[in-house]
Formats: C-alpha cells, sequence, structure tokens
C-alpha cells in the first residue's frame, strides 16, 4: 500500500484519539475539539482574506478610516480581493496611496500555504493547505481541498473543521481526532486557494495542460461542504462563509449551487434552511437503524425518523430544491433488493435525489466496495421507483481524494515524507515512498 501526502498538525500534548470497534459500541459518537478559536476570526490575525463585511469594516475602523467613510473603502476592498483576487494592495488603484500605506502596515492580502498540490489522472487536484498558527497551542492547523473539474462544471470540496466530530465507521476523515473548528475566514481561504491556482481570475489563466469546464463560465461554479468535518457543528462560521462566497459583488456563487452535506444533525438543519438558502444533502448509507448506528453512530442521538422529519421540514424544500440523500454502498452491509426497496419506502414524500457511491478504500477499512452488478441493480430498483439515482463516479481516488478518503496523517507520517512535502515534491514523489511499515 503506498503512502499518500496527507498532513495535519495536532495539538503535541494531546492524548490520541483512536476510534476503536468496541468504543464504538460503547456508544462513542462525538469528538471533542482540542483547541477553540474564537468564531469568525481572521486566520493568523493579520490576512485580510476571507473577512466578512463587517469584519472588514472593524479591521478599517481599526486603522483609523472614518465612519462616514468605512462603507465605501469596505466596497472598494471587497472588489479587489473577491472579485478580482488582489494579492496586494498595490494593484488597489481606485483606492488613495495613504490607506494604500496604512493598509500595508497593519494587514496582509496572504492566502494560507499551500504545502502540496496532487493532481489525479482524471484532473482532479487535492491541496493540503496551512493555515496560520491561531495562538502558542496551535502550529498551524492543516486541512484539505479537493477540485473535481467537469466539462460544464468545476466543484470544490471545502473542510469546515480540522478532523471530524464524529466517527462514522467507514470514512476515513471519522477515525481522525477533531483538533478545531475552521473559522468562516479560513472557510473562504479554501476557495480564495483554489481560484488562484487553477487561474479562475478576471484577465488569469489556468496552469497549464490542467483541466478545467470549458462552457465558458467560471472554473469554480459548485461548492461542497463534503471535506473534513461536520459542517453543522460549526455552523455559525459555515453560515457567514457562504455569506461571502454568494455575495453577489464578490465571489458570486448561487447559492443553489452550494450543497453542505450533514450525517444529521438534526437541532442545527432548520437554522441552515433559513440562514443559508443552500442545497442540503444527507448522509444516510442505511435504512435500519440498527445498521446506521454502527455505520453513522449520531443516529444514536438523531434516529431515521427524526432525521426524515427535519429533512421534510426543511426551509425552501421543493421539486426544484430537492435534497441529496447520499447512500455509500458497502459490499454485503447495505446494498440488497430489500435495502433499495426500503430506501424508496422512507423517502415517500421527500423531493429527493438518491446519490449512491462507490465505496472509496482507505488503508485500515473493514469495508469493500459493491460489485458493480449489485449497484446497478440498487440504482435501477431507486430510478424505477421515480427517484433520480446517479452513480457518483469515483475521482480522484489515486490520490484518496475521494468521497470519504480525506484525512490528515501527521501520526503515521514519516520525517521522509514531511520533508518531500516542505520542498514540493509532488505526488508521484510520494507514491514512491511505499509503505514503509
Amino acid at each position: 500500500m503506498a503512502t499518500v501526502l496527507d498532513i495535519a498538525k495536532h495539538n503535541p500534548n494531546a492524548a490520541p484519539v483512536a476510534v476503536s470497534d468496541a468504543a464504538r459500541a460503547a456508544g462513542f459518537i462525538e469528538k471533542k475539539a482540542e483547541l477553540n478559536v474564537v468564531a469568525g476570526a481572521a486566520p493568523g490575525g493579520a490576512s485580510l482574506i476571507g473577512l466578512t463585511r463587517d469584519q472588514l469594516k472593524d479591521s478599517l475602523a481599526a486603522i483609523g478610516v472614518p465612519e462616514r467613510e468605512l462603507k465605501m473603502r469596505v466596497a472598494q476592498l471587497w472588489h479587489w480581493i473577491y472579485f478580482r483576487g488582489a494579492k496586494d494592495f498595490s494593484e488597489m488603484t481606485n483606492v488613495g496611496k495613504e490607506l494604500r500605506a496604512k493598509l500595508s502596515q497593519a494587514y496582509t492580502l496572504a492566502r494560507p500555504q499551500v504545502v502540496s498540490e496532487q493532481v489525479s489522472k482524471d484532473g482532479t487536484r487535492k491541496w493540503l493547505i496551512r493555515m496560520p498558527s491561531t495562538g502558542p497551542l496551535d502550529k498551524g492547523a492543516e486541512i484539505e481541498c479537493v477540485y473535481i473539474p467537469e466539462v460544464d462544471r468545476g466543484t470544490l470540496c471545502v473542510s469546515s473543521q480540522v478532523g471530524c466530530t464524529l466517527t462514522c465507521s467507514f470514512c476515513h476523515t471519522g477515525t481522525q481526532r477533531l483538533v478545531r473548528n475552521l473559522t468562516s475566514a479560513e472557510i473562504v481561504a479554501q476557495l480564495i486557494v483554489a481560484r488562484d491556482s487553477i487561474g479562475d481570475w478576471p484577465h488569469a489563466m489556468p496552469p497549464e495542460g490542467a483541466f478545467v469546464p470549458t462552457d465558458g463560465g467560471r472554473f469554480v461554479s459548485n461548492i461542497v461542504f463534503m471535506g473534513m468535518g461536520e459542517p453543522l457543528y460549526n455552523i455559525g462560521d459555515v453560515v457567514a462563509a457562504i455569506d461571502v462566497m454568494s455575495d453577489g459583488e464578490g465571489l458570486t456563487l448561487s447559492r443553489r449551487r452550494i450543497t453542505v452535506s450533514t450525517s444529521g444533525v438534526v437541532p442545527q438543519m432548520e437554522r441552515l434552511g433559513a440562514e443559508a438558502n443552500t442545497m442540503l444533502a444527507i448522509s444516510l448509507h442505511a435504512v435500519r437503524d440498527e445498521l446506521r448506528d454502527e455505520l453513522v453512530p449520531i443516529n444514536r442521538k438523531y434516529d431515521i425518523k427524526q432525521l426524515l422529519d427535519a429533512c421534510r421540514a426543511y426551509p425552501g424544500l421543493s421539486n426544484a430544491r430537492r435534497i441529496t440523500f447520499e447512500y455509500v454502498m458497502l459490499k454485503g452491509v447495505n446494498d440488497s433488493d430489500a435495502d433499495a426497496r426500503e430506501l424508496v419506502r422512507l423517502l415517500k414524500g421527500i423531493p429527493a435525489k438518491i446519490n449512491l457511491i462507490p465505496f472509496n478504500p482507505w488503508p485500515g477499512s473493514k469495508y469493500e466496495c459493491s460489485d458493480w452488478e449489485r449497484i446497478e441493480r440498487f440504482s435501477e430498483i431507486v430510478y424505477r421507483a421515480g427517484y433520480a439515482s446517479p452513480v457518483r463516479t469515483p475521482r480522484g481516488r489515486d490520490i484518496l481524494a475521494a468521497c470519504g478518503q480525506l484525512k490528515s496523517e501527521t501520526e503515521k507520517l514519516r520525517a521522509r515524507a514531511r520533508m518531500m512535502a516542505e520542498q514540493g515534491i509532488g505526488a508521484e514523489g510520494v507514491y514512491a515512498l511505499g509503505d514503509g511499515e
């Protein structure tokens, strides 16, 4: 088994969190964060990248910009940061020299550091991104962000936590400890990094040979909160980040092209619909409580009935705004004809699409992917019942960038691999390392 480059920094004084089968059986559902960061704070406290309008206003007021000018100055910075992708205050030609000088002295437009970029043979890109330190116990959180290009769209999969609160047994990320929530600025910064990397700004160009959409639209047209973490356990920062991403004078992403996926944090679902007004995806994966208790342990707090009741009450739900139910196909576990028929019964009356996901293997997993014939049979049953049931084409499997594979592996990463990462050696070099164990 090859070692893939995949790093996260953790609190060195914290006890390791190993989620064993016994721990799950005993009711181990959620992990506690090792660190806490003030919600909405700028990463590192110096860069303006990712800030909301109110945070930009406060930043300008702090360097003496008069109250009467704040609205205009925020609009100017917003345009340069989020529409043009400015990397230096000197680019802001309609901002006075005196203010530019003050901004340069007090702040930066620095992005988080891209530790490594891996490019799959199918064009998928995975970035390992290091955030600036937020304090003495935080050496710089590292998270993963994945770009999935197609001819007519480009989807960016963003993370909302460093690690994950939950302990889903089939998910690689779920085996990792939870370090902390990401701030809204850190979430938005992932989109900025991606647009920098693929040339998705006015007058910018994609890297030579890069696979990007060719329909004339933005290279990043869709956002999915399906990376590391459970978004609804960081809902305040997720909602604030969505506000920045969807602002019509900046990044201009349609809220209907932003999807937030949850494993079933029922109490926060109504708030997400009311405040974020995005599309919703549910990580369902089982049709019986006893199985879902094992696969998605949060089911022990909010069972399938409670979850589906919350789906039926989701604000804005309609045939035009269907809920996507994600269902990972696990061989001999949840893929029978009876499971398919029960899934159809459970979702009756909910405007829905069922996204069948071939299981993406990762080192140490006890599950296997369902045979292709079985997946097709399952899909046919669902389709004949009137539900769209696309089978998600696995993307980025060769760089562990596919669904359920994201995991930061500082605990296991060898010194040689870290050295290669720091020197910018790419995926091919890392795969040459071998397993080493």
